[in-house]
């Protein structure tokens, strides 16, 4: 069995020395129970398995306090790389902040006319727009095809926002121009978190990319089984057709046949 050291410890886990203790005392058990009854036996078998499973898992947690510390948050960390997750409290924030403006209080002329106008499309997009945006976004998977679309909002969103801080400072009074301040910085570090965010799901998915490229090129090439034609049947034999023999006629009894004589030969003259 390898057992682990704590560090700056010299002595053993404090959980391995539990888990230990513990299977020595179902061993004691065990070796008592034996001749006693074989459901305690089936019992104590099922149990020891469990307890030092238990045990390898207590061990890095009190060796380790960082370890279980990390591995809380994980859904946590999960949520939080939504788009709504990223943008929504900085979004509100403005909504909530350009609700509020008093128009009336500032200087009359060009600028507050252009400040209204700009409001206005402002909250129409935060009204309209945006959340059917974020909404798609949203959706898992979390995609950069379906990200990007918001990022770019965001973005034209923040550019009219400055155009309405920058007139605040000339028309609207002081109040109003801080409100207006901070409202901007809210979205812009949420601008910024939200690019981070896109950056690390693009860098993900480049490198899931390259690792599957990568497996690939270490996998055998497939073989292609050789398929071998079939045999050509055999050719099938025609029987042969036998010749009759052509019928002979019986010859009459008591009839022959006289032998064929040959013509003498002439004799020469002399």
């Amino acid at each position: 069995m390898h057992i682990s050291y704590t560090a700056g410890n010299a002595g053993w886990n404090p959980a391995w020395r539990a888990s230990l203790a513990s299977m020595a005392t179902l061993k004691a058990a065990l070796k008592a129970t034996l001749l006693v009854s074989p459901i305690w036996l089936l019992c104590l078998l099922c149990i020891a398995p469990a307890t030092a499973q238990a045990g390898q898992t207590a061990a890095p947690q009190a060796g380790n306090p960082a370890a279980s510390a990390q591995a809380a948050p994980t859904g946590s960390s999960t949520a939080a790389t939504t788009p709504s997750s990223i943008l929504k409290p900085a979004l509100d924030t403005l909504q909530q902040t350009l609700g509020g403006l008093n128009l009336e209080k500032w200087k009359g002329g060009t600028v507050r006319g252009e400040a209204a106008a700009n409001i206005s499309s402002i909250m129409r997009d935060l009204q309209s727009t945006l959340p059917a945006l974020l909404a798609d976004a949203d959706q898992p998977p979390v995609t950069m095809s379906k990200s990007l679309p918001v990022s770019r909002n965001v973005d034209a969103l923040y550019d009219v926002l400055v155009r309405v801080v920058d007139g605040s400072r000339v028309a609207a009074p002081g109040e109003q121009v801080t409100q207006l301040q901070q409202a901007m910085v809210g979205v812009e570090k949420a601008r910024h978190a939200l690019d981070d965010s896109l950056q690390e799901m693009a860098s993900t998915q480049e490198k899931h990319v390259a690792d599957l490229q990568i497996a690939l090129k270490t996998q055998p090439m497939p073989v292609c089984p050789v398929v071998t034609a079939p045999p050509a049947p055999a050719p099938v034999k025609k029987p042969v057709k036998k010749k009759r023999k052509p019928a002979t006629t019986a010859k009459p009894a008591g009839t022959t046949t006289a032998p064929a004589t040959t013509p003498a030969a002439a004799k020469p003259n002399p």
